[in-house]
């Protein structure tokens, strides 16, 4: 797939591009290796799949391999069984799952070679992407990006399974959100989203990306990143999010009367529900000797959801 040229239009589908202007404009500044083509009504340009970013070699290869699996493909597992492997795996996609794990193993080898993670991510990039230390994994799936490591590398170490790795694989725990973004990232990054001083969503990404120079993180993940996943976490975990950043009140009005229980958790005799209901006639009391309307009281099992009437109360 190196040696092969995509049209100009697919490349701007898969950069999110509205149209294609930017990337002629690449082309004749000589950022990527091009040629004109004819179409209908005029010309295009096709581009050099070797030329590209390696995020976008990543993302073609992804989709070419997705199409294969799918046209090959004839059932998958069950929406609500995890992890979510194919019942079936093209040849094609299982040989890049595995190259992506030779990459890995040979990064957590030689990570045990150096005091810091950082100077042994460098030098294992640079070393991969000159084609010299694996050089066969390299002919087959091309250049990697720092980003496109730690994701693979992050993925694999959570479940040693190489299929996380297939390409088009989507991995993710139940209400994780699939992020670039570390762990250490993201408890700084909540940190500050939960703040008593309630910053803005703005303002605590400044502040978060401020300590991560801070710390020497060299490869911080975008605003828009952050931004992404401030929505999500305000999306699940909604509550925590609006008892911190808009106080008690809010919290009183927009949370305590929608909060939905689940009857599945409970044991027989664990919530009872009661209600009373005065009754239309009067009766003696025996401690007054005076005339009193009764009060019937009714008693609700909550999971067996079965009433059961009490004495009537005086």
């Amino acid at each position: 797939m190196a040696e092969e040229y995509i049209n100009i239009n697919k490349i701007a589908e898969i950069k999110g591009l509205t149209s294609n202007r930017s990337l002629r404009l690449a082309i004749q500044k000589g950022k990527y290796i091009a040629r004109e083509v004819k179409v209908f009504g005029g010309t295009s340009y096709e581009i050099l799949y070797s030329s590209l970013e390696p995020e976008v070699q990543e993302r073609l290869q992804d989709e070419l391999i997705k199409e294969t699996t799918q046209s090959n493909c004839t059932a998958l597992v069950p929406l609500d069984t995890k992890p979510k492997y194919p019942t079936f795996i093209a040849e094609s996609a299982k040989l890049t799952a595995l190259a992506r794990v030779d990459v890995v193993k040979a990064l957590q080898n030689i990570r045990g070679k150096y005091k810091t993670k950082k100077e042994a991510d460098s030098i294992f990039l640079d070393l991969y992407n000159s084609g010299m230390l694996l050089p066969k994994v390299y002919q087959f799936i091309g250049s990697i990006s720092v980003g496109t490591l730690h994701r693979w590398l992050w993925a694999y170490e959570d479940c040693e399974d190489y299929r996380v790795l297939l390409p088009g694989y989507k991995y993710s725990k139940q209400n994780e959100y699939n992020t670039i973004l570390t762990k250490d990232m993201k408890n700084i990054f909540i940190k500050f989203l939960m703040h008593p001083n309630k910053f803005s969503v703005g303002k605590a990404i400044k502040l978060t990306r401020h300590i991560l120079e801070k710390q020497g993180f060299e490869h911080i993940p975008s605003i828009q990143t952050f931004r992404r996943f401030s929505e999500h976490y305000k999306k699940n975990n909604y509550a925590q999010w609006i008892l911190f950043r808009e106080g008690e009140k809010a919290y009183h009005d927009k949370v305590e009367a929608y909060i939905e229980r689940d009857i599945s958790v409970l044991n027989v005799g664990d919530v009872l529900i009661a209600d009373g209901h005065v009754l239309n006639f009067q009766v003696i009391n025996p401690i007054t000797g005076k005339p009193t309307r009764t009060t019937l009281v009714g008693f609700l099992d909550w999971k067996l959801r079965f009433w059961k009437l009490s004495r009537s109360r005086l």
